[in-house]
């Protein structure tokens, strides 16, 4: 587990019993608009809780939960996809603008030394694209995808990393 750097929110492994609480925070209505790129299946508690275990196992997904006050509020990942790396992360919607997804953020990229780490947002997700450019994300492009959380196509930032 990480101590943590002072103002940062400290970093712990996620096991199996945290993804109850993971779930619940992910069904917050508002934030699954913002984030855009989630499915109408994470909605379904069971297939939720098995498509994580499945990122838990896999050895080559890094999954972190963030914690604040000793409680778990969220979590951080960096994950292979298409044979880049990619980050995501998702914090409770009452903790946004406090600064608590640019730190985990930020010990998650502490934790993990590969390089190039890219990442994509919503165009009009002003919270992420700060948290991004705040850790050194530089914008490289933007496509258009298919986003669940808005049943249509939006336009996202594709940052990158080192």
């Amino acid at each position: 587990m990480s101590k943590g750097v002072p103002g940062l929110p400290p970093l712990r492994p996620l096991g199996e019993e945290d993804l109850p609480r993971l779930f619940e925070i992910q069904l917050n209505e508002g934030a699954r608009q913002l984030a855009a790129f989630v499915t109408e299946e994470t909605k379904d508690r069971e297939a939720y809780l098995a498509e994580h275990r499945r990122f838990l196992a896999d050895p080559e997904i890094t999954n972190r939960g963030v914690e604040v006050d000793g409680k778990l509020v969220g979590s951080v990942a960096v994950f292979p996809v298409e044979g880049d790396i990619e980050l995501t992360y998702w914090i409770h919607r009452s903790l946004w603008g406090r600064g608590v997804a640019t730190a985990a953020v930020a010990q998650m990229l502490k934790e993990v030394a590969v390089r190039p780490i890219h990442a994509r947002v919503a165009e009009d997700n002003a919270g992420s694209v700060r948290v991004l450019e705040r850790n050194g994300f530089v914008r490289i492009g933007s496509e258009d995808s298919f986003a669940g959380g808005r049943q249509a196509t939006v336009t996202a930032l594709v940052y990158k990393l080192g």
